[in-house]
């Protein structure tokens, strides 16, 4: 059985965006790109909602041949645009970058690919997260807590019919002031 690892930057009160889908706030650093750059290597699916992936399809396949694009941002763009991906939408038509479409119940195919052979997979979108949160699908939380309030948005977090018990597993300060915290789901 796979593992299904569910991580981003957030705020410190919790968003991932602020209201807008602002995430201006969320300006890595290299630390922060070699960090998040390290964990998709270790990935071997991505699984991504229709807003997230649009975003990231706007910029990653470009990024690496950027003028000012860094040593890390470039590494990062590179193991984007190798990965294997999954988009979760009923409302675009297709999708390219080593990346496959569906269109159908997603917490039935999260479930199927987590039953699979395989290695690590990681979930990223607030409400496509949400949803395997809510079927219990996820077995880790990483967030990426950068010092800043925005007093609303997206919340990291979705609303649970149930409580999920954690166990801290890994708690990291980078030089930007961004907390890495690691927790798995106790099961």
């Amino acid at each position: 059985m796979r593992k299904l690892i569910y991580g981003m930057n957030v705020t410190l009160d919790g968003y991932i965006a602020a209201p807008g889908d602002d995430i201006g706030w969320s300006v890595p650093s290299d630390e922060l790109f070699r960090f998040w750059s390290d964990q998709l290597q270790a990935t071997e699916l991505s699984l991504y909602g229709r807003k997230l992936w649009q975003t990231m399809s706007s910029y990653w396949p470009a990024a690496d041949r950027q003028p000012h694009a860094t040593p890390a941002e470039i590494e990062f763009a590179r193991r984007w645009q190798d990965m294997s991906k999954v988009v979760f939408s009923s409302t675009i038509d297709d999708v390219d970058w080593n990346t496959r479409l569906f269109s159908g119940d997603a917490v039935a195919e999260i479930t199927r690919l987590k039953a699979g052979e395989g290695g690590p997979m990681d979930i990223a979108g607030a409400t496509l997260a949400g949803a395997a949160m809510r079927a219990g699908l996820i077995d880790e939380y990483v967030l990426a807590t950068a010092p800043v309030l925005v007093g609303g948005g997206t919340p990291f977090f979705t609303a649970l019919d149930n409580w999920v018990n954690l166990k801290l597993v890994e708690t990291r300060t980078l030089p930007c002031g961004v907390i890495l915290t690691r927790y798995e789901t106790r099961r």
